[in-house]
């Protein structure tokens, strides 16, 4: 398994002697929780911090999954690296790995990803909390934004699969925000069209009480490109109210 690193992280890791798998899987750091053992083996989160310059060091062992891509087993961060790549390729906002790469230590199984910190980035989960605090145009360049990462995701034919408001990061800009995806493990194509557009939408919904109507409008038609005076955000947000209320009945 080749090494990544990024060309813009390399100069400062190389500093700090963490440009190599063995220096940054040695590097004593305070975890960020308890470790994952759902797969069987453990991954673990750690913060980095190189000069002002925040990352997220994860490592894990022996935690392998099964996927098409590797029948018999690979690193989950595997999958999480080429799904962080493509989106890069695709251009859809989201989480940028500074280093990723592999190891097998006799029957070990080992594997890391860093990847930046999204210092000076909101969830929109945080967000969500104190809602009526914000001011309307505050509110409205949220919607824009998040409608606009949906849009940019499925027009390049991929449905996130988690799209959920603590996967998506805001951070404001002089004329608005900016928004981008975390969590790309379960990230696939796009293939049933109106279906899987509606069921990877449907979830955020969901989780966003605070939005009225009016405002899941804004969402929309920013995801459409629609005025809000359009039919096609009407025909949508019946899909969308209908497929919520089957799932909130169970």
């Amino acid at each position: 398994m080749k090494d990544f690193l990024a060309a813009e992280d390399r100069a400062l890791l190389e500093r700090h002697g963490l440009g190599t798998f063995d220096a940054l899987w040695a590097r004593q750091l305070d975890a960020v929780g308890e470790p994952n053992t759902v797969l069987g083996g453990w991954s673990s989160v750690f913060r980095l911090d190189l000069e002002g310059h925040g990352f997220h060091l994860k490592r894990q062992s022996n935690y392998q999954m099964r996927t098409l891509y590797a029948p018999f087993g690979e690193p989950s961060f595997s999958r999480e690296f080429r799904n962080i790549s493509l989106y890069e390729k695709l251009g859809i906002p989201a989480l940028k790995v500074a280093f990723f790469g592999g190891r097998k230590v006799g029957s070990e199984a080992r594997a890391i990803l860093l990847t930046r910190a999204l210092d000076g980035w909101d969830d929109l989960d945080s967000l969500l909390q104190r809602w009526p605090d914000l001011s309307e145009a505050q509110q409205v360049a949220i919607l824009q934004a998040c409608g606009s990462l949906a849009g940019r995701l499925h027009e390049m034919r991929r449905v996130h699969g988690c799209f959920y408001p603590k996967h998506i990061f805001l951070r404001a800009t002089g004329d608005g925000y900016q928004a981008q995806l975390i969590d790309l493990e379960k990230t696939r194509p796009l293939m049933l069209g109106l279906r899987d557009r509606i069921k990877d939408l449907e979830p955020l919904l969901r989780r966003a009480h605070e939005w009225s109507e009016a405002q899941v409008r804004v969402l929309l038609g920013a995801y459409l490109d629609q005025g809000q005076d359009s039919s096609l955000i009407d025909n949508w947000l019946t899909r969308l109210t209908a497929r919520r209320s089957r799932k909130e009945k169970g």
